[in-house]
């Protein structure tokens, strides 16, 4: 994978959406909001991370695309075709995260901690569960 770019302008990271918990109705009113966010910040936004756990749950199949999340996989993909760079980084509950961001959305995928300049300043990027030695809770 290429790393990132010197990346400049108005940035927006994001983390911990978990859509698919606790149970239908509320993941479905916190997509509805996430969705409407992206709208709002498309308007000015030079790059969007989005920092693990978009989903609470997320599998990918060799064909096929789970169940549910619509809304959100297709605002991405809009605003990938308005050339807005958006990149993922895994988290502890995207495991198994294969190819489908890249492949269907242009989006790349980053499975490890990316250190990036913004400006004069440089910033190392990743979820953050089990980075701390004594943090085996969920690795």
């Amino acid at each position: 994978m290429e790393p990132i770019p010197k990346v400049s302008g108005k940035i927006y990271f994001v983390s911990d959406i978990h859509l698919g918990v606790p149970d239908y109705e509320s993941s479905l009113a916190r997509e509805k909001r996430f969705c409407k966010w992206l709208d709002e910040i498309s308007k000015d936004a030079h790059a969007i991370f989005i920092l693990g756990d978009l989903f609470d749950f997320w599998f990918e199949y060799r064909e096929g695309v789970a169940r549910g999340f619509v809304r959100v996989l297709g605002k991405l993909a809009e605003l990938r075709d308005r050339n807005i760079p958006i990149y993922f980084f895994t988290g502890n509950h995207d495991q198994w995260m294969k190819d489908y961001f890249t492949v269907e959305l242009g989006i790349p995928v980053f499975q490890q901690q990316e250190e990036i300049k913004i400006a004069v300043k440089r910033l190392l990027l990743a979820h953050g569960d089990g980075l701390v030695p004594c943090d085996h809770g969920y690795k």
